[in-house]
């Protein structure tokens, strides 16, 4: 009965999850938002500066800003703005899925200073005689879109109208105008142009007694609605000046969507396949509890009302190897006991609670570099680390706890006693218990590698390496994307193959002429172009619109300010600083500070790598770059953690180290012994970083080369140069004191494990 209730309580609790992801599964799709690069729409962070002279920029003044702008995005009728004030004197604006953005960005940064003016510019009335809530928009008489203005004073009105209607022709006209500039605009010199400046400047004749007008002039209805919503909004107090701008099409947002899905959708399916066919049953839990994992990601992400942006969703598919490498971890400890000899059930057991510890260790130092990700992140970044923290803590719920629940049902049912194929393991490789064979002493199929002795041999390749490195940057230098260097980025998409002569020549005819086109795209469909300068607003509406018009979709264009770009350098040098000291400390208090030391040199030494190939590769270097890198930091210490958790348990095997040949032994024997799960956990990894670089979008491709670069570096390292680094500076110790105590070390590395 006990056999055919646990496995009807695994059924049960099957039925129970697809029961409740199957059915809410589409509503947890269709509720979260999307960022502007997977729908499209920009992002503008405006920099609050003085209005006029002497005035002060306070937090109440940037605070009016903020709600101005708010009231000014309810009249586009923008779903889920997300408006937010940033160092004092900034705020962000993020508008996803607006269709028309040149008008909103327009409508945003105006000063929208409605005044009333004579012929020589003197003001009659300005947007303070409004009444609050007064513009409207409307119709005349011929069916032609206009702007009402109700007045608060109509006897003001009337004497105004007076005074106009009493100069001679041409100067008795009421000059309407929207950001007058002092000094800089004149009612004589733009009424000469094809275009003026002003709004509208009807003639006068007579005294009007009226509490409202009209502004007329080749308004569009959808003008005239903004026009009328700015003013209801009111005049901004300060001004803003763009200092950072991503503008993305909605084709490029939505072509971004769909690559990506289908390389994450055909990157955990790999995953999925290798589980199964390696790990056999406890396989099968894995890719269950993978699901759950998956879906939880997603309600929890719907909860706090997230944005989903193309680097989030690379968060929660490299979120999916974090929960394998879980899994892995516990699988080969429950591996390593059944070839000794346990039963299935003393197997799981032990190998599940043995594996915790390094399981926690490895997840908390990841979390660690999310977290500091998060903290100097910009808005996309952010998204990444949010997800990425997340996708750290629920592993514990599912990785950690729900896969050990499916698979411990299984295997107390006691079905599976005596079959240690459905767990991967051959009965030749198993141990008699009679032959009282540890866990610890296991062979392995790297048992002919001898690492510590080769230690010579893995530093002077990394020395080459790191001497190669410093040539390339020196002479090459690193390709800086816009996010460092500042300028302005342009992505042209078309219907048709493009060539570089062909976009030259179009943006040459709109004067905004560039020598750094590059073609991209499998049919030559996308061309990139680069400027040195960061585009005002004018210009940026300007490219959008003649692009459009001339390839039919829209572009994507990234300015930022030469400000901005050095601030996010510094954010970027810092966020890698913290990360890789806390790490340090982390390590140090957990273990000792000899493994911190170790961790962090292979660390240096995986970002150093990256930062070298992207120079000579001359791929660009961009903010989600740094992401990639805090990124393959927590990896990499995840990979070094594992190694050192191992060693320190084999070190307790032993009371005391007296020779640096039992030191080298312990440290083959544990590499040798984890080697298996650091491949097998980089496989799985790697799988989904190869589907996102060969089907995934343009937009996160250097993304996941940096990851996959740093992925196999990190593997290296953590073998050849951490644990390496740590042998060196323990046979120091070793030789100064004369050997190692292990059991007096015991209580300071944090271990309950009794001495053998």
């Amino acid at each position: 009965m006990k056999t055919r209730g646990r496995i009807v309580a695994f059924l049960l609790l099957l039925v129970i999850f697809a029961g409740t992801i199957s059915p809410t599964v589409g509503g947890v799709l269709n509720n979260i938002k999307l960022g502007l690069d997977l729908q499209g729409g920009f992002e503008v962070l405006y920099q609050v500066e003085e209005l006029k002279e002497g005035q002060k920029i306070t937090e109440e003044v940037v605070a009016d800003t903020a709600a101005a702008l708010t009231s000014r995005i309810d009249v586009l009728g923008v779903s889920e703005p997300s408006i937010q004030i940033e160092g004092g004197n900034r705020i962000r604006v993020q508008l996803a899925g607006v269709e028309d953005q040149n008008s909103a960005r327009e409508l945003l940064s105006t000063q929208a200073n409605l005044t009333f003016r004579d012929s020589d510019d003197n003001i009659m009335l300005d947007g303070t005689d409004l009444k609050q809530g007064g513009a409207k928009a409307a119709f005349d008489q011929n069916g032609q879109p206009i702007v009402t203005l109700e007045l608060k004073d109509a006897n003001k009105f009337a004497q105004v109208t007076e005074e106009i209607a009493a100069k001679p022709a041409p100067d008795n006209v009421l000059v309407i105008w929207l950001d007058f500039e002092e000094g800089v605009d004149s009612y004589k010199e733009e009424a000469l142009k094809p275009e003026p400046k002003f709004t509208s400047a009807p003639r006068v004749s007579q005294r009007i007694s009226l509490n409202s007008v009209e502004i007329s002039g080749t308004f569009t209805v959808e003008e005239t609605k903004n026009l009328s919503g700015i003013l209801n909004a009111g005049a901004l107090p300060v001004h803003l000046e763009e200092i950072f701008s991503t503008s993305v099409g909605a084709q490029f947002g939505e072509s971004a969507l769909n690559s990506t899905i289908l390389a994450s959708i055909i990157g955990v399916a790999l995953i999925f396949i290798f589980m199964i066919a390696y790990y056999r049953l406890p396989g099968f839990i894995a890719v269950i509890s993978l699901i759950v994992y998956i879906f939880l990601i997603l309600v929890i992400f719907d909860w706090i009302n997230g944005v989903l942006t193309l680097p989030g969703i690379a968060a929660i598919v490299l979120g999916v190897g974090m929960a394998v490498d879980a899994n892995i971890l516990t699988y080969e400890r429950i591996r390593e006991e059944l070839r000794v000899g346990k039963s299935v059930k003393k197997a799981f057991n032990t190998g599940a609670k043995e594996a915790f510890t390094a399981i926690l260790d490895a997840n908390l130092t990841t979390l660690l570099a999310a977290i500091v990700l998060f903290y100097f992140g910009t808005s996309s970044v952010k998204g990444f680390a949010t997800l990425l923290i997340i996708s750290i803590l629920v592993v514990f719920l599912t990785a950690v706890w729900a896969s050990r629940l499916l698979l411990g049902l299984l295997v107390n049912s006691g079905y599976w006693d005596n079959k240690p194929g459905w767990f991967g393991i051959p009965k030749k490789r198993i141990h008699a218990p009679e032959e009282n064979v540890e866990t610890l002493d296991l062979t392995t199929k790297f048992d002919r590698f001898d690492f510590v002795h080769n230690r010579k041999i893995f530093y002077i390749i990394s020395i080459v390496l790191t001497v190669a490195g410093i040539i390339v940057l020196s002479t090459l230098k690193l390709n800086l994307g816009i996010d460092f260097s500042s300028g302005t980025r342009v992505d042209i998409k078309s219907t048709q193959p493009l060539t570089q002569e062909v976009v030259a020549e179009k943006l040459d005819n709109i004067g905004l002429s560039s020598e750094d086109i590059v073609i991209s795209g499998d049919k030559n469909e996308i061309a990139v172009v680069r400027y040195k300068e960061d585009f005002s607003q004018e210009e940026v509406k300007t490219l959008k619109t003649e692009m459009t018009e001339e390839f039919g979709i829209d572009p994507t264009v990234s300015s930022v300010s030469p400000t901005v770009g050095k601030e996010l350098a510094k954010n970027a040098i810092k966020a890698l600083s913290i990360a890789a000291l806390g790490i340090l400390i982390y390590v140090a208090f957990r273990f000792e500070w000899r493994m911190g030391v170790g961790s962090i040199v292979s660390l240096v030494h995986d970002a150093f790598l990256m930062v070298a190939i992207f120079s000579m590769l001359r791929l660009e270097v961009d903010i989600t770059f740094i992401a990639a890198v805090l990124t393959i930091v927590g990896y990499s210490i995840n990979d070094t953690i594992v190694t050192f958790d191992r060693i320190r348990e084999n070190l307790h095997r032993n009371k005391k180290i007296t020779t640096e040949e039992e030191l080298a032994t312990i440290v083959n024997k544990s590499l040798r012994q984890t080697l298996g799960r650091s491949v097998n956990t980089v496989l799985t990894v790697v799988l989904v970083v190869v589907a996102l670089l060969i089907f995934g979008a343009d937009g996160i491709r250097n993304f996941s080369i940096a990851l996959l670069i740093g992925l196999l570096a990190g593997t290296y390292s953590s073998i050849f140069i951490a644990v390496q680094v740590w042998f060196d500076l323990k046979v120091k110790e070793l030789r100064k004191t004369g050997g190692i105590d292990v059991q007096k070390e015991e209580k300071k590395w944090g271990s309950d494990e009794p001495v053998v």
